[in-house]
């Protein structure tokens, strides 16, 4: 039997922009089979919806919170989301 997927909303903050946070995580996602979407915030937060198995999401989650090479993640908030996603886009920024 498969493994139940869950989703995540992050709001990820600190110096997260400017650094290819999100193509990193793209990457990463990918790397891990998580589904999803993430994009820049005018704020100059990071936000995305994570979706996979819990150790897929746990894994992903790790990452996160030290993101790629010159980011400096503050905080990063999480709390249920919804929705289905065949693949991990990197959308514009809102």
């Amino acid at each position: 039997m498969d493994e139940a997927r869950i989703t995540r909303h992050l709001s990820i903050r600190g110096r997260v922009q400017g650094i290819g946070f999100r193509e990193t995580m793209r990457h990463e996602a990918q790397r891990l089979g998580v589904t999803g979407w993430v994009r820049n915030r005018f704020d100059g937060s990071v936000e995305a919806v994570i979706q996979g198995t819990p150790a897929q999401i746990a894994a992903m989650m790790a990452w996160t919170h030290a993101g790629p090479p010159g980011a400096k993640v503050l905080r990063v908030e999480e709390s249920a989301a919804d929705g289905q996603f065949d693949r991990f886009d990197r959308l514009p920024t809102a």
